[in-house]
């Protein structure tokens, strides 16, 4: 049972195999002016599809740099065809996740094999000459957007500077594996290259695609790429009044199946008061640690023993 109506179409994006850069379904262009070598990435994940029509729109309107250069691409192709109505979560990966096999020793490990890694391997020579990247993603719950800046204070300032989503996470990212946005120099706190994670709303509304539009288009503005003029008509939205920083300190484990929440929710809940039960791990209660405790992206739709169904967030602002 699918528990989010499918409200967007899953474009065909077979037009863009070829690529132009040596690597399937990864085209760039350089504007011939000095600037920033700016990544838009999407299909992380195969059934995020936000991000697929947000890059197949910048494709297909010929968008291009007015200063340095800009690179386009479909990440895992092979999940995103894969996907079917009937079971959208299935297609998330083919083999392992995308975004967990981002560490220098995993990528130089050639014992190591999957359709993930082999697709992770094409696209590194290109993603170690990036100097901002902005990686789309969407979410499992219908929640407000979140910019997942990492742990770093360069992280933070992007995001900041980005001023949208309202909301920013910042985090350490997972320990089964590192995410393109943590990858070499976007992981180091002396570069100046940097990365930003987006989930623009729930994997198949639409109002997610909007969220992807503006992100593409406010990053590249701000990377120094476009010129407000150069904006696609109605790909801009208004800025937030204000951004609201959650720094994530632990995540809540499933001990098993039997994992509840103590309500319906879908991520950003806030709790003023230390000590609050937001659910049972078995017969265990499950407490928020501290006060202006704020629920990042909970979701049981993958519930298994030890796997991560909620994480605890400090609110900093």
């Amino acid at each position: 049972m699918v528990p989010y109506p499918i409200e967007v179409d899953f474009p065909d994006i077979g037009a863009y195999a070829e690529g132009n850069t040596g690597v399937p379904y990864v085209y760039s262009f350089d504007s011939g002016v000095p600037g920033s070598h700016t990544m838009i990435n999407a299909l992380t994940h195969g059934n995020e599809v936000c991000g697929a029509i947000a890059v197949k729109a910048l494709l297909d309107g010929r968008v291009r740099p007015r200063r340095g250069r800009v690179t386009l691409a479909f990440a895992n192709v092979e999940a995103y065809r894969r996907f079917d109505p009937a079971a959208p979560d299935a297609s998330r990966f083919v083999d392992q996740d995308f975004n967990r096999v981002w560490h220098p020793a995993t990528l130089d490990n050639l014992e190591l094999d999957s359709s993930e890694l082999r697709r992770a391997r094409a696209m590194r020579p290109l993603i170690d000459e990036v100097d901002f990247l902005l990686d789309l993603h969407s979410m499992h719950e219908r929640s407000a957007p979140l910019n997942v800046c990492g742990p770093l204070d360069k992280g933070i300032a992007l995001a900041r500077r980005l001023a949208t989503p309202a909301w920013i996470v910042s985090d350490e990212g997972h320990p089964e594996g590192r995410r393109m946005r943590d990858y070499g120099a976007f992981g180091d706190p002396a570069s100046a290259r940097n990365a930003l994670l987006v989930e623009c709303g729930q994997h198949w509304e639409a109002s997610a695609v909007a969220v992807a539009k503006n992100c593409c288009a406010r990053f590249l503005v701000l990377c120094g790429n476009l010129d407000l003029s150069d904006v696609p008509e109605g790909w801009l939205k208004p800025l937030p009044e204000r951004c609201l920083l959650v720094r994530v300190t632990e995540p809540v484990v499933a001990d098993g199946v039997d994992f509840r929440f103590a309500a319906d929710y879908t991520g950003l809940e806030l709790f003023e008061e230390a000590g609050t039960v937001i659910g049972w791990n078995g017969v265990e209660p499950v407490y928020t640690p501290y006060p202006n405790c704020v629920l990042v992206m909970p979701s049981l739709r993958q519930l298994r023993a030890g796997v991560t169904v909620v994480r605890f967030g400090r609110l900093l602002d």
